[in-house]
């Protein structure tokens, strides 16, 4: 059990032997096809996100929230701390859904966890759709965001939380907050980075 340091009213089941899991990882991904562990880590783009919707709670207050690439449900759990009527936890590794119900037990907290990929789908009811830390690598990025912008266009909030990853957008975003994130140089090679949380656009 571990607490991520910008959400300290969170507790999460983390690696903390971080090189260690990703080499075990990379020989079972060779083997089996097992996708990277990014569930085992709270990201600095899901912290920033979390520590927003912790420190607003009017923003998902009586709402149903959709946390979409959920990872270790860091964001959706934050979403329920701070109110939110119903949470839905999405993510297509079933490792993750499975961290993902831990850690909502470990916070008291009840989620919905889906294993369906939504990315390409519209996403129609949520009225808040939210993203931690997704632009890392360039289709889930361009996917991620594509259907943030689809949320946006319905006149719903779509958010998302990014420590300056290399395919966030470069427009069609309007911040919201921004914080500093303690990490480790293990995992980010610095320690700390800044998490920005955006309002997405429609296009």
């Amino acid at each position: 059990m571990a607490v991520p340091p910008l959400a300290p009213e969170i507790r999460l089941h983390l690696a903390t032997e971080i090189t260690p899991i990703w080499q075990a990882t990379e020989v079972s991904l060779s083997r089996w096809g097992t996708p990277p562990p990014f569930w085992a880590f709270a990201w600095a783009g899901g912290q920033a996100l979390a520590r927003y919707l912790l420190d607003h709670p009017e923003t998902v207050a009586g709402k149903q929230v959709l946390d979409i690439c959920s990872g270790s449900g860091i964001v959706a759990i934050a979403a329920a701390k701070a109110g939110a009527a119903n949470v839905v936890a999405a993510d297509i590794d079933p490792f993750a859904a499975t961290a993902i119900a831990l850690n909502a037990q470990l916070n008291g907290v009840t989620l919905g966890v889906e294993t369906r990929d939504l990315l390409d789908r519209t996403v129609i009811g949520w009225p808040v759709v939210v993203a931690g830390d997704v632009c890392y690598e360039e289709p889930m990025a361009s996917r991620a965001i594509g259907l943030l912008r689809r949320v946006a266009a319905r006149g719903r909030l779509a958010l998302l939380g990014d420590p300056g990853r290399a395919y966030l957008p470069r427009e069609g975003l309007a911040e919201l907050g921004r914080y500093v994130v303690p990490t480790s140089r293990e995992l980010e090679d610095r320690e700390a980075r800044e998490g920005v949380v955006w309002e997405v656009l429609p296009e």
